[in-house]
This record gives C-alpha cells, sequence and structure tokens, in this order.
C-alpha cells in the first residue's frame, strides 16, 4: 500500500471533499453542536472515533457477508444498523466514563446514528471499492474534516457572542452565513487532489 496514496485520501476526505462545506451534509449536528468550543471538542472526538470505527466494521460485514451471500442491495439497512449499534454501545461508555460530556452533547449523540456523513461514509467505501486500509483512511479523513468544521465554526461563534451584531442577524442567520463564507474558502481546495 503507498503510504502517498492514503495520505492523499485522508486530506482529500477532510480538506477538499469536506462533508459539510462541500457536499453540505451534516449540518445539524454541525449547527446543534457548534455554540461551545468544549461541546464541539467533545464531538468532534466522539464523531471521529464513531466514524473510523463503523467505516472498519461496515466494510468488514460488506466484503465478508454482503458480497458473498449477494446482499449488497441491503447496504443501507444493514450499515444503519451497524452505526446504531456501535453508537448506542459509545452512548453508553459516555455515560459511564464522561457524564458531563454526554449532558452537553444531549440529543445529538443520538444523532450520530442517523447523520447522513455517518451513513454516507461506508456508502462510499463500498461504491469506491476500497481496501481496509483505505477504508479506514477515508474515515478518518471525514472524521478529521467534520472535527475541523465543528471546531472552526465553534471557535467563531464564541467570539461572536461579544460582538455587535444587528439583532435579525444573531443566532442562526449568522451562522449561515459564517458556513457559507467558510464553504467558500473550502472550495478553493477543489481540484488539488483528484481521486
Amino acid at each position: 500500500m503507498h503510504f502517498g496514496r492514503l495520505l492523499e485520501l485522508i486530506i482529500a476526505a477532510s480538506l477538499i471533499n469536506n462533508f459539510v462545506f462541500t457536499r453540505y451534509l451534516g449540518l445539524c449536528i454541525f449547527f446543534g453542536v457548534s455554540k461551545k468550543m468544549d461541546t464541539a471538542l467533545g464531538m468532534s472526538m466522539t464523531f471521529t472515533a464513531v466514524m473510523v470505527i463503523s467505516s472498519a466494521l461496515s466494510w468488514i460485514i460488506y466484503k465478508t457477508v454482503m458480497i458473498p451471500l449477494h446482499l449488497e442491495f441491503l447496504e443501507i439497512m444493514v450499515f444503519i444498523g451497524v452505526v446504531a449499534g456501535f453508537v448506542q454501545a459509545a452512548d453508553t461508555m459516555m455515560r459511564k466514563l464522561s457524564p458531563g460530556l454526554y449532558y452537553k452533547l444531549g440529543i445529538y449523540l443520538a444523532l450520530i446514528t442517523t447523520n447522513c456523513i455517518i451513513l454516507a461514509v461506508p456508502l462510499i467505501n463500498a461504491q469506491e471499492g476500497y481496501n481496509f486500509i483505505e477504508a479506514l483512511c477515508f474515515g478518518l479523513g471525514s472524521g478529521l474534516g467534520f472535527s475541523l468544521a465543528l471546531i472552526i465554526m465553534a471557535s467563531i461563534r464564541e467570539k461572536l457572542e461579544l460582538a455587535d451584531i444587528p439583532k435579525s442577524f444573531r443566532g442562526l442567520p449568522i451562522s449561515f452565513v459564517l458556513t457559507g463564507l467558510i464553504a467558500l474558502a473550502f472550495i478553493g481546495f477543489s481540484g488539488l487532489i483528484t481521486l
């Protein structure tokens, strides 16, 4: 396996094809959790871990069970089941190990299960025919890209609480404007690496 190819895959998934800023997926959690930096950091770590592990589990099930049994048409249901099972386990562990973070994340932790990014990664892995290492790198890159988006947005939104913003733009409207501006910057990365 060529290390450069894996690095390209991680960079492409995190910067060039960032799910939030270039594909506009996962916006519910993005806007909900990016109000405070500590919550964004906690969700970033959780989301990236879920992304990598669910990519690995989905790849194993897809290659060892679904393809040999010709059950590829069930991939969406199976991948959702894999993600839901893993997120439920992560939810239980976080409740025991870090109750403060668990309560800060609130409903958004459960929403990871139905997040379109979490489902998109194993679907893209299957569609592109990535091997196991490539699937892990793509999951890691996608998780890092989502984490980068959350951290950038949380840092800006925390500063905006002290800014004098017109009343009609406070809250979600200014968040949408900021997301659009950041998305323009990320679109500037497109075309750097072609996969």
